[in-house]
């Protein structure tokens, strides 16, 4: 079962469990997390393991007593609801399928997926694909009061991407919901560095409203589960998946601070993917992001802080068909 949720804001970052699931759940706890993201499995193949891993009940245990009230899991990279490849698809139903049936073991409450890509066959085939693909993988999954909520994460917008717009992921909405799918099943993702290289200015306040407003009245605001919490390396819309440090990159820190302060966002969790997860940048990222949430001018990075790779959750390159 899934632990409760923590008061106030849900702050949180992506975390490897290489090392073992405890020590994942005893980073967050160091870092000053409330809520964690996690592979449930290996994000770069179809295979699923056939038996959960052995730490899981510990790992359950200790997210209870470090006060860690939300997990969501990152579904597979592979998985692409959206494109015409009909093997492609059906491993993607299969692979969405179990990493969403495994999730409660985690004690996580959602799982993230990417919208996915339609590969030039146009935007509404495509949307249209998705939500098949959604009822599919949601008939394979029953709904109970440990099932976890599957979260559609928007595009950056380039290679075909669908869902990089507002517009688009309501479009999907709408399109799910008219295959009979209850909207409590499938929740939404915002990942701030996809919408900056989609062409949203999130660097101005005024243009971060508008979004929001867009989205409350298209979507509905109960629906955004998840915001992943990543400035951006690239210039506002160029299309261009480039995940940056908190308040280092074009969106900036009054952009990410008015995210992150913002009222009508308060229900959503905000998680990091930033650059040099793995490097003790975890807790760089956390402190940074709790500094724009007090109201505090960020420090200066060091030079080489710059030169790091975006976290292993940002969107990797679409495989091609298999």
């Amino acid at each position: 079962m899934a632990a409760m949720l923590p008061d106030g804001p849900r702050l949180g970052a992506h975390l490897p469990l290489g090392n073992g699931m405890v020590k994942a759940a005893e980073r967050a706890h160091a870092i000053g997390a409330n809520a964690m993201q996690i592979f449930g499995d290996n994000p770069t193949a179809w295979r699923r393991r056939t038996e959960p891993p052995g730490e899981q009940a510990a790992f359950r245990d200790r997210l209870t007593a470090l006060g860690i009230g939300l997990v969501a899991v990152h579904a597979a990279y592979l998985v692409n609801l959206a494109g015409p490849d009909a093997d492609f698809f059906e491993r993607s139903v299969a692979v969405l399928a179990q990493d969403l049936r495994s999730a409660p073991g985690f004690g996580a409450r959602f799982v993230n997926v990417h919208t996915g890509s339609h590969r030039d066959t146009g935007v509404e085939v495509g949307i249209a694909r998705l939500a098949e693909g959604v009822v599919r993988v949601l008939d394979e999954v029953p709904a109970g009061a440990d099932a976890a909520t599957l979260v559609l994460e928007n595009s950056a917008g380039g290679g075909f991407g669908v869902g990089a717009t507002v517009e688009e992921l309501a479009d999907i909405a709408e399109a799910i919901a008219a295959r009979g799918v209850a909207d409590s099943r499938v929740a939404f993702c915002l990942d701030v560095a996809h919408l900056w290289a989609a062409g949203y200015r999130l660097s101005d306040p005024r243009e971060t409203d508008a979004l929001i407003d867009a989205f409350d009245r298209r979507i509905g605001l109960g629906r955004l589960a998840l915001i992943h919490l990543n400035d951006s390396k690239t210039a506002v819309g160029s299309r261009l998946d480039r995940h940056e440090h908190v308040g280092a990159g074009g969106i900036g820190e009054a952009g990410m601070a008015h995210l992150l302060t913002h009222p009508r966002l308060r229900r959503a969790t905000f998680l990091l993917e930033t650059p040099g997860m793995d490097e003790g940048y975890d807790a760089v990222n956390m402190d940074r992001a709790r500094a724009l949430m007090e109201g505090r001018r960020l420090e200066p990075l060091p030079p080489e802080a710059m030169n790091l790779r975006g976290s292993r959750a940002r969107t990797p390159p679409q495989p091609e068909p298999v």
